[in-house]
Order: structure tokens, then sequence, then C-alpha cells
């Protein structure tokens, strides 16, 4: 572990910088062949113009990545990432360096990212052993964040070791000292050299949570992925529905597209009738939403998320994402027209819908549900949608 930076440290940035040179830029030197090892990232010339401008602690801890992992696959100003790297899900370096005392004082920038999913009665133990580690539930990953690989390394062995129990977060604070202390010396401990445990694959360990809100709907067990069958002009044919949950999980979706560009809309501060007509379509299509939900807990339909519900969200976030550059002038203009487009499609599907489902009462929604989309539509019309 580096020590905080003094004037001895900075005095020596032109040491560093010539061994960034030999570590990180010199391939034939370091012998490392940079396609097999890295795959399609940027070239290493391309890296040290990026880290020309970092401080040395950063510039070494770049030098040191790619020689050992090969090129990043991805490079800003601030940030250079390498993606399946080793044992790692990911290896992010930073420009912005953190201050951080435990166990001496050092400056964060390095992070090694593990497929690992720490389980909740633990998170508040782990956290409390380093400060400097991350975990994100919902992915399935722990990440520690220091200024070397092996820090991390021991940091994530020692969070290891209190989610199986094998230690408490006073042993593993005490371990960790030792560990950085014996290092020193000459005798580096074999939790600083590498995992002692096998991470997860992929996302086999993720934490997705569970649904809160009632009515809403559920994910599909073993639900394909999006078909990805949007082109790049949004004119696919209308999403069909197979049975009453995917019908409800659908009309969801389509309602909370509709939410979603209404307060949109609001945000851009479209003003006049175009305002007032986001708030109508806002509050209509979240109405939408709640009585779907309760229609699905009164007839014992839970609305399942699908692939084809999958298409319809990103078909709704691609047709939205056109506009939102726009200035709010062209924006409520765009807005209106996109509006009518999407209703008259929308009409399309509820009609096919309303042929597959087979709940009388889920029809009686749709009806309804028509109804509304009809009204939408001719205000979007008078307001000048195509």
């Amino acid at each position: 572990m580096h020590r905080s930076r003094g004037p001895a440290v900075l005095s020596a940035t032109a040491l560093i910088s010539g061994m960034v040179a030999l570590l990180g830029f010199n391939t034939a030197a370091a012998g490392i062949d940079q396609e097999k090892r890295s795959g399609a990232g940027m070239d290493r010339s391309g890296v040290n113009k990026v880290l020309a401008g970092w401080t040395p602690g950063p510039r070494l801890a770049g030098a040191e990545m790619m020689a050992k992992y090969g090129a990043p696959q991805e490079v800003t100003s601030d940030r250079i990432i390498w993606q399946n790297a080793g044992p790692y899900k990911r290896i992010m370096l930073t420009r912005e360096e953190l201050p951080h005392d435990f166990p001496i004082t050092h400056l964060d920038y390095l992070e090694h990212t593990i497929a690992f999913n720490v389980p909740p009665d633990k998170t508040d133990e782990v956290h409390a052993f380093d400060a400097s580690i991350t975990i994100y539930r919902v992915a399935g990953e722990l990440s520690a964040r220091c200024d070397l690989e092996s820090n991390n390394v021991l940091t994530l062995n020692l969070a290891n070791d209190i989610v199986t129990g094998k230690k408490n977060v006073d042993d593993a604070r005490k371990e960790f000292g030792e560990a950085v202390s014996d290092r020193t010396l000459g005798k580096p401990p074999a939790n600083t050299m590498a995992l002692q445990f096998q991470p997860a694959k992929g996302m086999a360990s993720a934490d997705r949570e569970k649904v809160t809100i009632a009515g809403s709907p559920q994910r599909a067990t073993g639900a394909a992925a999006p078909s990805g069958s949007v082109g790049t002009s949004g004119t696919s044919a209308p999403i069909q529905a197979n049975n009453d949950a995917e019908i409800m999980a659908l009309l969801i979706a389509l309602d909370e597209n509709e939410v979603h560009a209404a307060m949109t809309a609001q945000e851009k501060k479209v003003t006049g009738p175009i305002l007032a007509y986001a708030k109508t379509l806002h509050q209509d299509h979240g109405k939408s939403i709640h009585d779907t939900q309760q229609l699905g807990m009164k007839i014992n339909v839970t609305p399942t998320e699908t692939a084809a519900v999958d298409q319809l969200h990103n078909k709704g976030a691609q047709q939205l994402a056109k506009i939102v550059p726009m200035s709010a002038a062209e924006f409520g203009k765009a807005y209106v027209t996109t509006m009518a487009a999407g209703h008259r499609e929308a009409l399309q599907m509820l009609d096919q819908w309303q042929k597959a489902a087979r709940n009388d009462g889920l029809k009686q929604h749709l009806t309804t549900a028509r109804q509304h989309l009809e009204m939408h539509l001719k205000e979007a019309e008078k307001l000048g949608g195509r």
C-alpha cells in the first residue's frame, strides 16, 4: 500500500514516468501479445496519451494493470476499465484519488470487482470492515478500491471470510493490518497474492430482490432476452400477446412508456395546451397502471413480463430517445406527433390483445383502456400530431 503523497513521492515523478513507459507502453520489452491479452481494447499509445495528464500513482497503476492484463476496453479522460480480466469481472482505474486512512494513510484509485453476492444480513459487517468496499447486490458485485491490486485482493479475501463466518469485523481489520506489515517485511501472506475462493460466474449471484408493489408484473421464469426486433425506424409490427398474464404486463408496459414520455415533456418545460395534454396522459396512464394492478389481484392473475413486454418497453424508449435532445419548442411538436403515431399503433395492439384475452374482467378493462387511447389520439391530432 502506498503511503500518503508527500514531497518525497512528488519528487519521484520523473522516475515513475519512466516506469510507466517501461511497464505500460513497451510491448516488446514486457513480452506481451497485445491482441491476445486485451482483445479489441484501445492500443497502448492511446492509453498513454490519457495517462500522461494523470498524477504518478494512478499512472503507475495503469502501467501495472496493462503489463498484467493488456490494454483496457474502455478509456475516458477520467477512468480506464478492463473487462473480464483475470478472475475479475471488471478493473477500474480512476483519475480521482480518494484519501483513505485504513490501515495506513494512502489514496484510493484502483478498483477490482468480482461477481459475488453479499447476503443482506452480512452487508453491514462487510461495510464496517472496510469503507472502500462497494456492494452492488442487484448486479451481484463486490468491489474493493485501494492503490494496489494486492490490497484489493486482500480486501476481497477478508470480506469473503466475513460472509462465510470465518472472521468477524474486528478480526478481519486486524489481519488486514498485519498482512500489510508482513508484506512490507518481504513476507506477503497468500491472501494478498491471489483470491482464496472462486468468484461467481456472470450474474449467477445477482440479488434481484422482490416486487413489493402489489399487482405489479413478475418476471417470467427463464424468460428469453428481448428479441431486438425493433429496428432503427421503430416501425415493427404491433406486439402480440398469448395469455392474460402477458396481456396485463403489456398493458402496464404501454402505460409506463406513456407516463415516462409525459414526465419528460413536463421536464422539458413544454407550455400551453401541450403541457395540459402531457399532464392528462400522465394522470390517465398512471391510473391505468394502478387499475390493471388492482384487476390482477381481483381476478387472481399475476402480470408476467416476457420477451414481448421487454420489446414494448424498448420500443417506447427508442421513440422517446429520438426527441429528447430537442429544444422545448421542438420537443413539444415532436411529442404530440409521437403520441399520435404511438396511440394509433397502441389501438391496433389492444384490438389483438382483446381477442386473445380470456377473462371477462380483463376484456372490459381493455375496452375502457381503448376508449382512453382514442380520446388521447384525437387530442394529439387537434394539437397537430400527424
